[in-house]
């Protein structure tokens, strides 16, 4: 059992860290490695291999982040989409029926309406800030409820309490990407969800330099779920290990800065008259504002926005950042501005978009740690 510490600051440095230390070294090795010597295991998961995720690199991060999550037990994966799709095929069998959130990241999106049939799964979608009108999609062969913390790329926040009510009401795993949140601002365990996801090349490594995935829960189910990804050989590697333990060790610091930098950045643009709209919790003027301000620590640091002109201004205004790279992903150490409906969503047929609210022009912006100040003064030289 990794040794606990009271503060979030303290476990993420220390938690799970091997003690005594490995030859006296202050940070862990590197084990770059992918067999093991036998050492009587019995069981086929249990035999010591890179794929099988027990590997001392792979272990010291389980050990962290359950940790962090205050979960039983956690799991990493090569990507976010390793973890998200892993779970699901762990957690639900042929015929099983799922309720899903009906705006998500696009890849999680594609996974649901594009591949789930192909394995006898069926979804259907439900507005998650109207529990009212959950009961009405629930079929005999419903077996999991999957929400997102902070909707991708508008910046919802469904009725989290509900779900959690509804999955115990009616035998259902609650299930929760908290990739936009991160366990500084909610850990979704505590608070009552079975299973909760990251893309841990997000704001969990923090330096856009890996990709990796997490998922924490209860030990019975997470080992449910190491048994399928040793079969289906999502596993993380040595290295990307490594930058995901040390990147974890700063992500109360880079998520708190963050926090403040995005909300002085979305008060900005909201006051502007050539910004239509700008979604984020963080907001008084959004309509799930009180629930965030209830539900989480901070709102994080993604928030999108619209122009006047739809996407040619979205275009020319992102051309003349000088701060913000124009790339996808979200969640490191440099601001990063895309246009969901050419990255994240693309894959989200266009007319389905428009329904959910991503309109062309939407512009999603991760904030880094940029000073504030000095992001600030490139939005406004941008706009001008």
């Amino acid at each position: 059992m990794p040794e606990t510490y009271a503060h979030l600051d303290t476990q993420l440095v220390h938690a799970g860290e091997p003690l005594p230390r490995i030859r006296g070294a202050v940070e862990m090795p590197i084990f770059q490695s992918a067999t093991y010597e036998y050492a009587g295991e019995g069981r086929y998961d249990d035999v010591r291999y890179l794929r099988t995720n027990n590997t001392p690199s792979q272990l010291v991060l389980h050990d962290k982040l359950a940790v962090l999550e205050g979960a039983e037990a956690a799991l990493v994966t090569a990507s976010g989409m390793a973890a998200i799709s892993t779970t699901l095929l762990a957690v639900l069998r042929p015929g099983a029926h799922l309720l899903a959130q009906n705006c998500l990241y696009g890849g999680t999106h594609e996974l649901l309406t594009q591949e789930f049939g192909k394995f006898g799964l069926t979804v259907d979608f439900i507005d998650a800030d109207r529990p009212e009108s959950w009961r009405a999609q629930l079929k005999p062969h419903t077996r999991a409820i999957y929400v997102e913390a902070l909707t991708n790329p508008l910046l919802q926040v469904g009725d989290l309490e509900a779900v959690v009510a509804f999955a115990r009401a009616h035998d259902l795993l609650s299930i929760i990407d908290n990739t936009f949140a991160s366990p500084v601002n909610f850990r979704p365990i505590p608070y009552g969800f079975d299973l909760c996801l990251h893309s841990a090349s997000k704001y969990l490594n923090g330096h856009a330099d890996i990709v990796a995935g997490a998922v924490s829960g209860s030990a019975a189910l997470i080992e449910r779920i190491r048994h399928q990804l040793n079969l289906l050989g999502g596993s993380l590697d040595p290295h990307a290990a490594f930058l995901l333990k040390r990147g974890l060790k700063t992500l109360a610091l880079r998520v708190r800065f963050q926090n403040d930098s995005t909300l002085a950045v979305a008060r900005f643009l909201a006051a502007q008259p050539s910004v239509t709209q700008v979604n984020y919790p963080g907001l008084e003027r959004h309509p799930q504002h009180r629930r965030a301000r209830e539900l989480f620590a901070g709102c994080g640091g993604v928030l999108s926005f619209e122009l006047n002109g739809g996407a040619a201004a979205a275009d020319a205004f992102a051309a003349r950042l000088r701060i913000p790279a124009l790339a996808p992903s979200l969640g490191g150490v440099q601001s990063l501005i895309t246009r969901p409906a050419t990255t994240s969503h693309a894959g989200v047929a266009p007319e389905e978009r428009r329904r959910l609210g991503i309109s062309d022009g939407l512009l999603r912006l991760s904030v880094g740690i940029e000073a504030t100040e000095d992001l600030l003064a490139d939005l406004e030289q941008a706009l001008r």
